[in-house]
């Protein structure tokens, strides 16, 4: 099959099928005499199994390695178990950050409780401070044991994300 009876196929689109054999992660088609690739039904079959990976946010790098490990047939899957069990890791590590980002989200909205005109909007005035001075502000106005969970920040948080 052609590139597009492919990417129909797989529900993929053509761009992301090039882009996978360029990063070697699905082998490069073999050519027809009119300069077409050619596909058949293994390259949709490892098409699907790198859609599936992606689908559970896996990076390029940890679907080349599933990949080389599906290829070493003879070994056994400890390392693919250990594979998962760092993503599962990342994966925790992520939904806690996004955890934190709703919580500093909800209280940048808290900023704008009533509607105000805009120069005296509080998420844009939230949102122009440094992360420092949101807290600062945000800890001075607190009142001290007025509920039962600590004062959230107003900006998300700086770290790095993994990719």
């Amino acid at each position: 099959m052609k590139i597009g009876d492919m990417a129909r196929a797989a529900r993929t689109p053509v761009e992301t099928i090039r882009y996978y054999e360029r990063e070697g992660l699905l082998a490069r088609a073999p050519r027809s005499e009119g300069n077409y690739r050619i596909y058949d039904a293994a390259h949709v079959e490892r098409l699907n199994f790198i859609r599936h990976c992606r689908a559970l946010d896996m990076t390029l790098a940890e679907i080349r390695e599933l990949l080389r490990l599906q290829q070493a047939r003879g070994g056994d899957c400890a390392e693919v178990d250990a594979l998962l069990d760092e993503h599962i890791g990342h994966v925790t590590l992520r939904i806690r950050e996004l955890r934190h980002l709703q919580r500093d989200l909800r209280a940048l909205r808290e900023q704008c409780a009533a509607p105000r005109d805009v120069a005296h909007c509080g998420i844009l005035n939230g949102l122009a401070q440094g992360p420092a001075e949101a807290e600062a502000a945000n800890h001075a106005a607190h009142v001290g044991g007025a509920h039962g969970r600590a004062v959230p920040r107003a900006l998300p948080r700086t770290e790095p994300r993994r990719r």
